[in-house]
């Protein structure tokens, strides 16, 4: 039986994800630049969203890349 996945922001208690906090956004985007989608990271549905927007923000600010230098 599988465990229930759990959402590091409501466990962690984060009231507002950041979108300058790039250690923690590139967490949730893959090399190819695709958002990881809630299922497979077990955010919940709320959090996710607002995960979403702020790496939407960050790539538009150039924060973050929309594709990885890596990428062969």
């Amino acid at each position: 039986m599988k465990t229930k996945k759990i959402c590091r922001f409501t466990e962690g208690k984060v009231k507002y994800i950041d979108y300058k906090d790039v250690k923690t956004i590139q967490r949730y985007v893959t090399e190819q630049g695709k958002i990881i989608p809630k299922r497979i990271t077990g955010t919940c549905a709320k959090k996710h969203k607002e995960l979403a927007l702020a790496i939407k923000r960050a790539r538009h600010l150039a924060i973050l890349p929309f594709v990885s230098d890596t990428v062969k």
